[in-house]
């Protein structure tokens, strides 16, 4: 599928996963490559497991579910983005504490289109991409009969916030940041910002 009104937009397909891979550790500000970290047998490497997972057909964390973003054949970024139908079942205190706060707040995103992961390499950023890749996520929403978009952020992450504030999201809810392994070391809260497509 392309996106007529932003050409270097695409679907990503199984042959981008490696900077799909890449692209989500960035997003996720280390936490992945720390989850992947602890599914290494033999010789892999975290990239390695990433890489296997967003090659999946489906999950979460699938190339079908990601729009990339292409300047001269080369990826600059992507989004991950998906229909939010059920809650998920897990239960946030038998969770690794990086993704606990996300998951109690997925709760709240049932009915959501939710945005995963945003993220763009570095030497491309300040050009208006982020906000092209979410705009490509909400016609897909769009198209998906969806009447909201959900988001999780850092609220330390201060320029991300303004960005999706800017876009129209609002704080719905928030969750604690539990103390993890995980560069950068947030602390304070997870927030959940939710924009109302209707």
């Amino acid at each position: 599928m392309n996106f007529q009104s932003s050409p270097l937009i695409r679907q990503a397909d199984k042959e981008d996963a490696a900077a799909l891979a890449r692209l989500i550790d960035i997003a996720g500000e280390g936490i992945p490559n720390w989850l992947w970290s602890r599914a290494c047998e033999n010789d892999q490497t975290p990239l390695e497991i990433g890489t296997e997972r967003a090659q999946r057909p489906s999950g979460g964390f699938s190339f079908s579910n990601a729009l990339v973003s292409e300047r001269q054949s080369d990826i600059t970024g992507m989004v991950l983005s998906y229909a939010i139908e059920t809650a998920p079942e897990d239960d946030p205190d038998a969770l690794p504490a990086p993704i606990a706060p996300f998951v109690e707040l997925e709760k709240h995103s049932v009915g959501t289109w939710y945005i995963n992961a945003l993220a763009v390499f570095p030497g491309n950023r300040g050009q208006g991409l982020g906000s092209s890749l979410l705009a490509a996520a909400e016609r897909l929403a769009r198209e998906n009969g969806t009447t909201a978009m959900s988001i999780q952020v850092y609220a330390q992450n201060t320029g991300a916030v303004r960005l999706y504030q800017r876009l129209g999201y609002k704080l719905h809810e928030k969750a604690p940041v539990r103390s993890h392994p995980c560069q950068p070391y947030y602390t304070g809260d997870v927030l959940l910002l939710i924009k109302d497509l209707t």
